[in-house]
């Protein structure tokens, strides 16, 4: 069929034609409800604030549960993300949901990298999905998909306007994330402060082009409520999983000393409008964005790194074996450019090793031949030491050799004297003091 040929097929005008009777394809819808609600669903939430403003109590609130949590101090050293996935189960529907928490957001002296740990998770969590997407054998039926679908980002109701960490961190993550603003602990805040510190902030965020979720308005059937609901953007919320007993019945609120707070009360806090909007009316639209949008967006980027893309300038199909080929052949051209460079500085650092070692060498040999000089001086010292030693000591011994001479021949002459009487005993007993004298003088 020639190519003229098929464009006028493909415009030719479709025809309406009406059946004779039942077929059956009207229970498509059925299909898919019961299909996907054996299959299950999975939504994945990412609670964005500072430590203590109510995240957990929220999540607790808003799935009427308690999930189990670790209680974060305030002396973290960096962000830090703690995903948690629990199975829900309501009217026969099973939901997977995902609850990751940023511990220590906010705690730190230095809050200018605060908003990168949460950029790399989600980008990871998107990583994977690719990866599973690109393998040979895919099983993204089963896949359990841990893409985020929402940002709860939680904003201190204690100031006028919005942090310079807040303003930073939604707008890195307008572009990977829906992000839907809400002010914690709405309770501590006046009405009319409130009213003023929400235009405040949407203020803020259009002043500085951050993008957050706008629920759509292109269905008819929730248009209406959706449309208004965006004018109440961010949601002043209170949570509490306490029950409070007001004028005969019990509901989940905060009970003070001049008054209750009820949680599902709209004339006190935003967290019905919170709830409806997010999980009973726009919860697939979430998911919808999440995968269409945001997904896609970090999918094309990835894949124009690796060289991938549609079409070229003439419009003419791409190859991807060819593609394949030319990135190979690139990366093999960049890899023998950085081998040749490394091999270069290897050789370099050799031959300034090898000088450096030669100058060591020289250093070490005169130093060496110092030693040695200063050995033989001190040698040669120590030899005229030892002469002058020996010869001191031929000395003695002579003078020595002469002294027991003159002594022995002192004890023999006293020796032969004869004895005295008894009267002259006394002079007897001191001879050898006279012997010793006359012996001294002879020495002399």
């Amino acid at each position: 069929m020639a190519t003229s040929e098929v464009d006028a097929f493909a415009n030719e005008e479709k025809r309406t034609l009406e059946l004779g009777g039942h077929v059956g394809f009207d229970s498509l819808p059925d299909q898919l409800v019961s299909k996907a609600s054996a299959q299950g669903f999975c939504f994945n939430i990412l609670c964005v604030g500072e430590t203590g403003i109510g995240k957990s109590t929220l999540m607790n609130t808003l799935f009427n549960t308690t999930f189990e949590n670790e209680e974060a101090s305030h002396y973290g050293q960096m962000v830090e993300l703690r995903p948690h996935t629990y199975e829900l189960r309501e009217s026969n529907v099973n939901l997977k949901l995902t609850v990751v928490h940023t511990v220590g957001f906010g705690d730190q002296i230095n809050k200018e990298q605060s908003y990168k740990p949460i950029l790399e998770y989600i980008d990871a969590q998107f990583a994977k999905f690719l990866e599973e997407e690109l393998k040979i054998k895919r099983s993204l039926f089963n896949y359990h998909d841990t893409r985020i679908h929402i940002c709860l980002y939680f904003i201190a109701p204690n100031g006028h306007s919005l942090k310079s960490l807040d303003l930073v961190t939604m707008k890195k993550l307008d572009s990977k994330v829906n992000i839907i603003p809400v002010i914690a602990k709405a309770d501590t805040v006046s009405r009319n402060e409130l009213e003023k510190l929400k235009i405040k902030v949407m203020s803020e965020l259009v002043s500085n082009g951050v993008q957050i979720y706008q629920f759509p308005t292109e269905d008819e059937a929730v248009a209406e409520i959706n449309s208004s609901m965006n004018t109440l953007l961010p949601f002043a919320v209170v949570g509490s999983v306490d029950d409070v007993k007001v004028g005969n019945k019990m509901v989940k609120g905060r009970l003070y000393p001049w008054g209750s707070v009820e949680v599902e009360n709209e004339k006190h806090c935003d967290f019905v409008k919170l709830r409806e909007m997010v999980l009973r009316v726009n919860m697939e639209d979430l998911r919808e964005q999440t995968h269409a949008r945001h997904y896609e967006l970090y999918r094309r980027c990835k894949l124009e790194e690796m060289g991938f893309k549609d079409t070229g300038t003439d419009s003419q199909s791409f190859s991807l074996q060819q593609t394949y080929e030319a990135k190979r052949k690139e990366f093999l051209v960049e890899l023998q450019r950085k081998e040749e460079e490394m091999r270069q500085m290897f050789v370099n650092k050799v031959k300034e090793t090898e000088a450096e070692l030669k100058e060591k060498e020289k250093e070490l040999h005169e130093r060496f031949e110092q030693l040695k000089r200063m050995h033989q001086e001190e040698k040669k010292n120590l030899e005229e030491k030892r002469r002058e030693l020996e010869e001191e000591m031929n000395a003695f011994n002579r003078r020595k050799v002469a002294a027991e001479t003159l002594m022995g021949q002192a004890l023999q002459g006293c020796s032969q004297q004869p004895f005295k009487k008894d009267k002259d005993k006394k002079n007897f007993f001191s001879l050898p003091s006279a012997c010793s004298l006359t012996s001294g003088r002879n020495l002399n």
